[in-house]
């Protein structure tokens, strides 16, 4: 018998001829594939296959994951371009390739999440077994802009067919153990530890020659290899369907369907480098760089708190109070009990306070008619909601979140009367989406307790948390607050006091500068589907219907330092919201028809309100886009310049997931980056001299162009 461990596993055999490869990642909370794995993977698997006594491997983790996909900052941060990759990648699958076609058959016992490049992992083994439990297997690549690179796009489809295996790498799909089974993505499922070690040991012991289905000639393709009808016309489906989602803007997917395409008509290992070209191609593109460090990076960090004030110890929430019952406070509610929280539901009216809750109930009920969650589950979330309307019932609140309506002296009001009997070393959060948050603070007795904490509706779905400090803000409320946002599973960016702060500030610019092509005559369906073949998901005019025009016309008359292009939106809003009777979805009229039953439709009176011109019709669908998506990047960089951003990576991360800017671009400022400072500076000057002094730059960002000096 022979025992050893190293940094990223343990070997061990037994005296049945068994040998157990358990991934353990010494100086890593979960396992990682990366290269330095794989070197010691592949030792140890030769030392088995070349060890007479071992009759087979059984692959599994001591960790709570089998493995959690591929250490994204090896293959981001390279010790040389993509030459060096390209290099390492196809040793990876040589030495795969190696352990594959052995005489010995390898196992791969799953007893915890197989993400990406663990999944893949698990591919290249002749069975996969798995633990019944809460966890899942995904090939998530695309959401960061690459694809599975490990093999997965050459594998799967022999499993599970060409059509199933795309929508894994393509959608992402995730599935359970059970649902695993059913998709052919594993061939067992069992109930406990033991029982997994010991089918593995029976797998091995009763398939002494295994051969994967793509080394065995005579193995066909579920549902028909790339070649016959059935494959044909289920690639060309997806590259339409690819096309319609994405307009291009995601190659990722696109190399992912080449690979497939290209790859399934070879064997497995030109297959697979062809495979490993297309990840080298989409990696080094600047979407795949972007993504990365947007999506990955700088979300993992938000996650985990990094923004957190160092010396404080965590703020545990246990019992959450919520003033107003409405649609955010209804949200929150939910997400905090989901997490573990007793949640105290304030409103006025006991009716108004139940209805709060009924929201939970109603959420919880779809999931339990899908599947997604047990009964017992379901009604311990909804007994840790109590909606209340007296106050004292507060008194003994960890944390507070004001959610009434947007008016300055109800908020007043609801903060002098909670902080009456609230504990005085307790958080107290304003969610607001515009009210600055130093004037807020003004009616509290204890200002360094109060912040900001801007919610997105709706709260379940969305997943940023807006943090604002205030002037009197304590370092000590930002850490709870932060410890607060990472409890409920959000991801938390933290700016600094301002009005409209950073996400309502540049999103403005968005649906204004949409609304101010329609006044130059611009056609409201090129505006609209020029915003979505960006990236944006709806266009300027239709979520300026659903904000409500109303609402967007008082904000800009609140306005002290307007500009002329102001005047022409309160002109716009004005003629529509009150003049026209037209303020938005909810009246169900506005930019859009609302028909009962129908789909919305962009109104016609608003060719005669805004008509077509000579001008107009010089406007390009590039200088559309460019408008749209170059006005919202460069808010951001006055955001940063007055330090209402702390950072880049806090506007990147915030405009993707507060304001839906293209995910494909990685954010505003990897935006800048990626079009070229220079470039970026050149288009705003020229939109200066063309359509006003809402496109002057700033300094800094001028000094960075002339010194070519990049966000990252």
């Amino acid at each position: 018998m022979e025992n050893y461990k190293n940094d990223y596993l343990q070997y061990s055999t037994s005296e049945d001829g068994i040998a157990v490869i358990m991934m353990d990642a010494v100086n890593e909370p979960t396992n990682l594939f990366s290269w330095e794995f794989i070197e010691s993977y592949a030792e140890a698997a030769r030392r088995a296959i070349a060890d007479d006594a071992v009759q087979g491997v059984i692959v599994t983790s001591a960790k709570r994951d089998f493995m959690a996909g591929a250490d994204l900052r090896v293959i981001s941060n390279p010790p040389a371009e993509g030459a060096v990759i390209l290099k390492n990648l196809l040793k990876t699958h040589e030495l795969l390739r190696e352990i594959e076609k052995s005489p010995k058959p390898f196992v791969a016992a799953i007893n915890g999440n197989a993400y990406g490049g663990g999944f893949e992992l698990a591919l290249t083994c002749n069975r996969r077994i798995a633990l019944d439990g809460n966890y899942k297997f995904s090939l998530p690549e695309v959401q960061v802009g690459i694809f599975p690179g490990g093999g997965g796009t050459q594998r799967l489809p022999y499993l599970t067919g060409i059509a199933n295996a795309l929508a894994f790498i393509l959608q992402p799909k995730e599935v359970k153990p059970q649902q695993a089974l059913k998709d052919n993505l594993i061939e067992e499922v069992v109930a406990d530890k033991d029982e997994l070690m010991a089918a593995a040991k029976r797998y091995i012991q009763n398939n002494p020659n295994a051969v994967q289905p793509w080394d065995d000639k005579k193995y066909k393709i579920p549902g028909g290899g790339i070649l016959t009808p059935n494959g044909m016309q289920t690639i060309i489906g997806s590259i339409g369907l690819l096309r319609k989602e994405t307009h291009g803007n995601y190659p990722g997917g696109e190399n992912a369907l080449s690979a497939i395409y290209n790859g399934l008509q070879l064997p497995m290992d030109r297959a697979l480098e062809v495979e490993a070209r297309y990840f080298v191609k989409t990696l080094n593109s600047p979407v795949g760089k972007n993504m990365i460090r947007t999506l990955f990076f700088a979300m993992t960090d938000a996650k985990k708190g990094k923004s957190k004030p160092q010396g404080f110890p965590e703020y545990r929430v246990n019992r959450l109070g919520i003033l107003g019952a409405g649609m955010m406070g209804a949200g929150i509610a939910n997400v905090s009990a989901a997490a573990g929280m007793q949640v105290v539901l304030k409103d006025v009216t006991r009716e108004a306070a139940e209805k709060g809750k009924n929201h939970t109930e109603k959420q919880l009920n779809d999931r339990l008619a899908k599947g997604r969650i047990t009964p017992e589950k379901a009604q311990d979330i909804l007994g840790r909601i109590n909606p209340v309307t007296e106050v004292e019932t507060l008194k003994d609140c960890d944390f507070i979140i004001e959610a009434v309506f947007e008016n300055p002296q109800l908020k007043a009001q609801v903060t002098r009367e909670t902080e009456a009997v609230l504990g005085k070393d307790k958080i107290f959060g304003s969610n607001t989406s515009t009210l600055p948050i130093t004037s807020l603070a003004k009616a509290s007795e204890r200002p360094a307790n109060f912040i900001g904490i801007h919610f997105f509706s709706p709260v379940e779905k969305m997943p940023l948390v807006e943090i604002i400090v205030g002037k009197e803000t304590s370092d000590r409320t930002l850490a709870a607050t932060i410890d607060f946002v990472t409890q409920i599973k959000k991801v938390p960016i933290v700016v600094n006091d301002s009005p409209g702060f950073f996400t309502s500030r540049v999103f403005g610019t968005y649906t204004g500068e949409g609304a101010l092509l329609l006044t130059e005559g611009v056609a409201p369906a090129l505006i609209e589907n020029v915003a979505r073949r960006a990236g944006m998901p709806v266009g300027p005019l239709a979520v300026s219907d659903e904000v409500s025009i109303t609402l967007m016309l008082g904000i800009l008359k609140l306005n002290p330092n307007k500009q002329e292009h102001h005047e022409r939106l309160i002109e716009l809003y004005q003629n529509l919201a009150e003049e026209l009777q037209r303020p938005g979805k909810k009246a169900g009229q506005g930019f859009y028809d609302y028909p009962a039953g129908e789909k919305k439709r962009i109104w016609q009176g608003l060719a005669k309100l805004c008509p077509a011109n000579g001008d107009s019709e010089k406007i390009t669908a590039d200088v559309i886009q460019k408008r749209l998506l170059h006005i919202m990047a460069l808010e951001s960089c006055r955001c940063l310049d007055e330090g209402v951003l702390n950072n880049s990576k806090d506007g990147d991360l915030g405009s993707i997931l507060g304001i839906g800017f293209p995910p494909y671009t990685g954010g505003v400022f990897s935006y800048i980056d990626t079009v070229g400072i220079a470039q970026f500076v050149a288009d705003c000057d020229a939109f200066r001299k063309q359509v006003g002094v809402r496109w002057q730059v700033p300094d800094s960002l001028r000094e960075r162009a002339e010194g070519n000096r990049k966000f990252y």
